[in-house]
């Protein structure tokens, strides 16, 4: 007898690949915390990130948005981030791996002009030599991260247009060097575009002004992201993927060393 639930099986297989892509747990570094939290729309979607110790010893953090959501994105997206993740690999330079990560779009996009415009995404790539806490990244059409020092705020730009649109585009690779205390926020559309029931939406002024104005850990800051866009009516579950990465950067703390233990 032929089984009657072969679309929801396929959508939980998809669902739970997606998941097996996805860091089980954050980079454990004595100069810096990482957290994450993701909350897709659908179950499955095209919201991707990872957090890679590259050969030279850098810590890199990527963050990623492929056009649409839903089951069609999630393919893309998984096709993405297994080519990315294999690229950040090879290469310690974001602009080597983007630019490679971008052709190999492209050769997707040139099989069907029907579903070309789906083999495209917004990517911010950066890495983080652990020593001089200099961060080389490339934002290519993603909404820009926020770093909070003290009470000043610096947004982190896009250096160029979204990956696999364009042959050969122009993307520009800047530095930025963290100081200790900083916190790095990274966030997706569905966060600063949610919109309540009355219309509104939610905004990069609301978003820059919970961090800004919070004093919770980096763990508690992601939850009150996500609590505050329910506090402002965004819809449960969200009507597009949602994800955020914090990354507090704090000062070098020297393992305590044994004593030893009196003798008799």
């Amino acid at each position: 007898m032929k089984c009657q639930c072969g679309g929801e099986f396929e959508f939980t297989l998809a669902q739970n690949v997606q998941q097996l892509l996805f860091p089980k747990s954050s980079p454990s570094c004595h100069w810096c915390c990482f957290g994450v939290k993701n909350h897709m729309a659908n179950g499955v979607g095209g919201d991707f990130f990872d957090f890679l110790t590259l050969p030279d010893g850098s810590q890199s953090v990527f963050l990623g948005d492929v056009t649409g959501h839903g089951l069609h994105a999630s393919v893309v997206m998984s096709l993405l981030y297994g080519f990315l993740h294999r690229a950040c690999l090879k290469s310690c330079v974001p602009i080597d791996a983007v630019l490679e990560t971008n052709q190999f779009l492209q050769s997707f996009a040139e099989r069907s002009q029907k579903y070309d415009h789906f083999f495209s995404s917004t990517l911010f790539f950066g890495t983080i030599h652990p020593e001089t806490l200099e961060m080389r990244y490339i934002n290519c059409g993603h909404l820009p991260p926020m770093v909070r020092r003290g009470e000043r705020l610096f947004t982190l730009n896009s250096t160029g247009p979204p990956i696999g649109f364009f042959d050969h585009p122009e993307i520009e690779m800047r530095n930025f060097r963290f100081e200790k205390d900083d916190r790095l926020l990274l966030y997706t559309d569905g966060i600063s575009e949610a919109v309540n029931t009355e219309g509104v939406m939610f905004g990069l002024r609301r978003l820059s002004h919970l961090l800004m104005h919070s004093d919770l850990n980096y763990l508690d800051f992601l939850e009150e992201i996500f609590a505050e866009l329910q506090r402002f009516g965004a819809p449960n579950p969200p009507k597009d993927d949602c994800t955020a990465i914090v990354i507090d950067f704090h000062p070098f703390l020297a393992p305590v060393p044994k004593t030893e233990e009196a003798a008799d």
